[in-house]
């Protein structure tokens, strides 16, 4: 695993503009329902990946990110999250909180177009909703923040 992480946080930079990190995280592979139980707040959700704070990147188990360009793909999702964290580019804001999201995907899209693979992933916030202008992003973890 720790080699397809250098080699996907090649691409996550390449794709994506950011400087490569000092460090790589570490990768989990973790049952689906904890992903569901500590990214979704307990609450049914299609959550496949879960950056919480530190250098952990959490992965659903039933995903083959070796073996497979579309399960690759959710792990360079969150490797995009982990460069966006460690740049300081993004305030703590809902809106700050989408715009992460949507560059998230247009990277995870632009991985998979290199492949010649296209996924419908729409720029659509799963359970992110800003309160209004301005409007705190539901804490990681807490009902509704997915990713």
């Amino acid at each position: 695993m720790t080699e397809l992480v250098s080699v996907l946080m090649a691409w996550a930079v390449q794709l994506s503009g950011y400087p490569a990190p000092s460090q790589l995280p570490e990768v989990v592979l973790v049952q689906h329902q904890r992903l569901v139980d500590e990214a979704c707040g307990g609450q049914a959700c299609k959550v496949q990946g879960w950056l919480p704070p530190g250098d952990r990147i959490y992965l659903d188990d039933r995903l083959d990110p070796v073996g497979n360009t579309m399960d690759s793909s959710v792990l360079l999702h969150e490797l995009v999250h982990y460069l966006q964290r460690e740049s300081g580019r993004f305030g703590s804001d809902c809106s700050a909180a989408i715009d992460k999201e949507r560059e998230a995907y247009a990277t995870q899209r632009s991985f998979l177009a290199a492949y010649g693979q296209h996924a419908p992933m729409f720029v659509v916030v799963h359970g992110l909703a800003c309160a209004g202008p301005g409007g705190v992003p539901p804490t990681p973890g807490a009902p509704g923040h997915r990713e």
